[in-house]
């Protein structure tokens, strides 16, 4: 069991959920106040990423996530910023045209996922270790391997922290392969990302045996969403680990209820206290994840 916990919370993410919940955090304005009252309930790290104020669509514009990062970091809260990097490998297959990209696609080069990284060095950031099939659908979120170890070096030269999100046991294998060769620096952080289609589910098992691929000394989370949140929140404390939650994975606080990310937050704060468990502070945590000092 995990006695000091750090809580991250996810505040909007890019899934197809703006036109679900009526108040999903969409403008920069909203994502940054989302992600500071997130803080205040007690989470270290804030996952973030930006949507089109204008329509609510997942976006990777620079301008956005500078907003969000400047006005969070001059909020004043004491809070871990760990921005995506998944945008720009989504590929829609149209099978009477396999060889082309579908409407709907966007894919850019390597580095170019990095753009905001570059420009505003948060503390960390995501690398999704793999391409994997999203839905039941013509949609795959591709990361080939190279465009990885690309990735990976150059973040490692940024001095940012990657957090690996493993949404299968093949992606444990190719991030163990990238600390092998020296692309991650430090003691090595993973995410174990549960229950999206089509990778790991969000049961005992499948935790164990990807935790037992993990590399020895591993620093490590989990999230599944939708009603698994909850529970895996639990599962993961007690199988060593730590947790993430927010309105990128799961909208309500019950069933037929609308959450907020600070309701979330709070909830899972009570879970892992009733566990017998404490929650880190970001200062906490920093120390915890080998993390540089903030900019300010």
């Amino acid at each position: 069991m995990n006695h000091e916990v750090i809580v991250s919370c996810a505040v909007t993410g890019a899934g197809d959920t703006a036109g679900i919940h009526p108040e999903l955090p969409v403008t920069p304005e909203q994502i940054a106040a989302a992600a500071v009252a997130a803080s205040e309930a007690g989470a270290a790290v804030a996952h973030i990423h930006v949507r089109d104020p204008r329509t609510g669509a997942p976006s990777r514009k620079l301008e956005y996530y500078r907003e969000v990062v400047d006005r969070i970091r001059s909020s004043g809260a004491d809070v871990i910023i760990n921005l995506t990097t998944g945008m720009g490998g989504d590929l829609f297959v149209d099978d009477s045209h396999p060889s082309v990209a579908a409407p709907g696609s966007d894919m850019i080069p390597a580095l170019e996922r990095l753009e905001h990284i570059e420009a505003l060095r948060p503390e960390m950031c995501t690398l999704d270790c793999g391409s994997m099939n999203f839905s039941d659908g013509d949609y795959v979120a591709v990361v080939t391997a190279s465009q990885l170890r690309t990735m990976a070096a150059r973040v490692k030269e940024l001095g940012v922290k990657p957090e690996l999100e493993v949404f299968d046991t093949g992606h444990v294998r190719l991030a163990n392969r990238l600390i092998d060769e020296g692309l991650i620096d430090g003691t090595p952080l993973f995410q174990l990302c549960l229950d999206i289609p089509y990778g790991a589910p969000a049961d005992t098992r499948t935790m164990a045996a990807m935790i037992d691929l993990l590399p020895p000394g591993a620093v490590w989370g989990a999230f599944a969403i939708s009603r698994m949140e909850m529970p895996i929140v639990a599962q993961s404390v007690l199988l060593g680990g730590h947790v993430r939650v927010g309105l990128e994975d799961n909208l309500y606080q019950r069933r037929g209820v609308f959450a907020s990310n600070a309701q979330l937050v709070e909830k899972a704060v009570a879970l892992v206290e009733a566990l017998g468990a404490r929650t880190l502070s970001a200062a906490e945590a920093r120390v915890k994840l080998g993390l540089r000092r903030p900019v300010r």
